[in-house]
């Protein structure tokens, strides 16, 4: 089974590798990553406060400037799945894992950089920052990525059980082709957000502890705080609705 995972807007580094853009996941296949960052950098080193805050999206100067690195070979890298700092993020705790829990995240997880595309959750990725949303200059990283890559996912994952866990926008990325599973959770009958943040990291964790490799072994788990309410399926999309019961 894989995960596909949305990333989280901040972020932080540890200096565990340096930066090789020639080692992420389709690295041989996709050229337009590297047209991404290019003019990433571009943006970057013009030193433009205001091209600069505009994919950023930061007010703070102190913010500002701890994500205002040029990327090249020199820059410090870790596993993407440590890069992220968000909600989800936080309910995962990748970093009080196991060895083989962080190994079944390794080897299922993908997740959705704005700047850098699909990458392993194993993938070493450095500090950067691009909001949701917003573009290069000209280049709309989502709609170059859902063009370039989604070919390269449909057939990385055309053997997978898929589990989608990203929020909706990366639909603007890549929608799987085949049969896929997403989740939504319900508080008091209302969907919620910041709650659905938390619990996708608290259901990739149990997944991770479980061990858990199929959509059937998942169907079967036993989640603390959530208890199915209905299941929808519409063509090749199955979504799971929760309850939040705490």
């Amino acid at each position: 089974m894989k995960i596909l995972l949305a990333p989280s807007e901040t972020k932080t580094i540890y200096n565990d590798s340096k930066f090789d853009i020639e080692k992420l996941l389709f690295a041989s296949d996709l050229p337009i990553r590297s047209e991404c960052l290019d003019k990433y950098n571009e943006i970057i080193s013009s030193n433009n406060a205001d091209n600069i805050n505009e994919i950023f999206g930061l007010k703070k100067q102190s913010d500002i400037e701890f994500y205002k690195q040029v990327i090249d070979e020199n820059s410090p890298a870790c596993k993407a799945i440590k890069l992220y700092t968000g909600v989800a993020f936080d309910y995962l705790n990748y970093s009080s894992l196991d060895f083989k829990a962080q190994k079944h995240i390794d080897d299922s997880v993908i997740i959705f950089s704005n700047l850098f595309g699909a990458v392993r959750a194993s993938d070493s990725l450095t500090l950067y920052r691009l909001q949701q949303g917003k573009s290069l200059g000209e280049l709309k990283t989502e709609a170059l990525y859902k063009k370039s890559s989604s070919l390269l996912l449909d057939k990385l994952l055309i053997d997978e059980d898929i589990l989608d866990i990203r929020a909706g926008y990366y639909d603007k990325f890549y929608t799987p082709n085949k049969s896929y599973t997403t989740l939504k959770f319900l508080k008091d009958g209302k969907v919620v957000s910041h709650y659905a943040k938390a619990y996708r990291g608290k259901v990739l964790r149990e997944i991770a502890l479980k061990g858990i490799q199929t959509l059937e072994e998942f169907m079967a788990m036993n989640i603390e705080g959530l208890k199915i309410n209905e299941i929808q399926t519409r063509k090749n999309r199955t979504e799971i609705i929760f309850n939040i019961e705490v």
